[in-house]
């Protein structure tokens, strides 16, 4: 059985806590590992090694801190395999499912290649007589990262790297949950030529957490999570003052228009709302068709489908999805199943009863498809973080933009259709953060951000891409003037550039 501590200093080291966790092996139901549930004190050790190696880094060129993350890239190339494994045995998900975890982190790393050339200021010669002006991008110094259990890959290659690329060093907070793959990954960067103490990996629960947000040595906080622990983290944080960036829950809505294609729709509408067994914060989790015979086309279309998802455990490359991360997740999902009942909307496929065969202490669970929801009801209302979709009957186009608008989440919309106009004024209109057009999940690509509104995302920076950049340095700017002998005298009145 594996034991986790932590990763201070370029090393792993037991903890000292005396407290620890169970890791569980979803699939089966075992426990597969055990972590540590660090301690402020463990957490005070790696901001010092961060402090005192952050320096010498914030020195090297860009260009240098480029090539590590080069080779960087090898090295998860090289082990994308048992990445994806571990990733897979500890989170439950699919091991396809798992490499894309992978590779859409590597897709940030790539992007951060780019910071000899996103590091660069601004320069204006001449801006009075005799006098430049020019602006530089410096490191914060100690910059921290909470990531989630649902992407333990990805979500923590998008806070390190870009922080590191620009000179930081980085304290990762990682689910306790499926720590696993964000140990490797620290490891990795120290094999690629990362200097010992610019990656360090705290592993714990809420006292990890508080001492990261109290701590008078990290300027800069990253966390994706639920939003009410992104409300409390951005609230403490910005407290403290500290920069904080804080990415909360969903509530995903696909618009579906009565020129859709219905077979295109089904697809991405069952490929979105049941992958990973829904535990994405860009799941579709609201189906909102635009009219009545519009939505009985689509549940023709959709009951069959979500009865035939194949579900199995993250080993079988046949699989659809496999189980949830742990049995409290499990029986989460089947409560607001129940609920769902219970406020009157129409199960049309319950999946509460699946049980693998030869697995069955795993956290299985089919898929579960609701029509008839309304807004009121709190399966609409609430994220439910598995596959579990609802079906919202909108009678028109006005109220298909308005639901996802008005709701408390704003996270990810998605519109199918062929109306070039409606897709237009839908994304011009609707009050979400990332517009899919035709595109079940739209998540941007490295080189733009990733970002909700409303309770999905407090602080007003995104993540990734240039907006990364920007949250990770602070602006310097001077102003000189080179003497050319000539005494003007002192003046008294306010410097204007004459």
């Amino acid at each position: 059985m594996d034991h986790y501590g932590h990763f201070i200093g370029g090393k792993n080291v037991k903890s000292t806590s005396g407290r620890e966790q169970d890791v569980f092996q979803p699939l089966d139901g075992t426990v597969r590992a055990k972590v540590a549930l660090g301690s402020k004190a463990e957490l005070d050790a790696a901001v010092a090694n961060a402090k005192a190696a952050q320096p010498a880094w914030a020195a090297t060129n860009p260009q240098r801190r480029a090539r590590i993350f080069m080779k960087f890239l090898e090295l998860v190339a090289r082990d994308n395999d048992a990445l994806a494994e571990l990733l897979a045995r500890e989170h439950g998900k699919t091991i396809p499912d798992a490499k894309g975890d992978i590779l859409r982190g590597v897709e940030v790393v790539e992007f951060a290649l780019g910071i000899p050339h996103l590091m660069k200021g601004e320069y204006t010669e001449g801006a009075g007589p005799g006098i430049d002006l020019y602006s530089i991008r410096q490191p914060l110094g100690v910059v921290a990262g909470i990531t989630p259990f649902n992407f333990p890959a990805m979500i923590p290659m998008w806070k390190f790297a870009p922080a590191i690329a620009c000179g930081n060093a980085f304290i990762l907070k990682p689910s306790e949950r499926d720590p696993g793959v964000p140990m490797k990954l620290a490891e990795l960067m120290l094999e690629a030529g990362l200097p010992a103490g610019i990656l360090n990996v705290v592993n714990g629960d809420k006292e990890v957490v508080d001492a990261i947000l109290d701590h008078e040595d990290i300027s800069a906080i990253g966390f994706v999570g639920s939003s009410s622990i992104a409300q409390y983290i951005y609230s403490r944080g910005c407290a403290n003052g500290k920069r904080v960036q804080c990415f909360g829950g969903a509530k995903n809505h696909m618009i579906i228009m009565p020129d859709a294609d219905l077979d295109q729709t089904v697809d991405a509408l069952i490929g979105a709302g049941y992958g990973a067994a829904g535990e994405r914060c860009m799941a579709v989790s609201v189906a909102v068709p635009v009219g009545q015979a519009t939505a009985d086309r689509l549940m023709e279309k959709l009951i069959p489908r979500v009865e035939n998802l194949k579900i199995g455990p993250s080993t079988d490359p046949a699989a659809d999805f496999g189980p949830l991360v742990t049995k409290a997740a499990l029986e989460r999902v089947k409560n607001y199943v129940e609920i769902g009942v219970k406020e009157g909307a129409k199960l049309a496929v319950d999946g509460r009863g699946f049980k693998m065969q030869g697995y069955e202490d795993g956290f299985y669970m089919g898929g579960c498809l609701f029509d008839n929801v309304t807004s009121d009801m709190r399966i609409y209302k609430e994220e439910i973080f598995g596959p579990v979709l609802s079906v919202v009957r909108a009678h028109d186009f006005e109220e298909a933009v308005r639901l996802p608008s008005e709701h408390e989440y704003g996270n990810g919309v998605a519109i199918f259709t062929r109306d070039g106009d409606a897709a237009r004024e839908f994304a011009a209109r609707v009050q979400v953060g990332m517009v899919g057009i035709n595109v079940p999940i739209p998540v941007p690509v490295s080189y733009y951000t990733f970002g909700g509104w409303k309770k999905s995302g407090f602080g007003d920076l995104n993540q990734y891409g240039p907006d990364s950049v920007r949250f990770y340095t602070k602006t310097k700017t001077v102003t000189s003037r080179w003497p050319s002998g000539v005494k003007e005298g002192a003046e008294f009145a306010m410097p204007t550039m004459k």
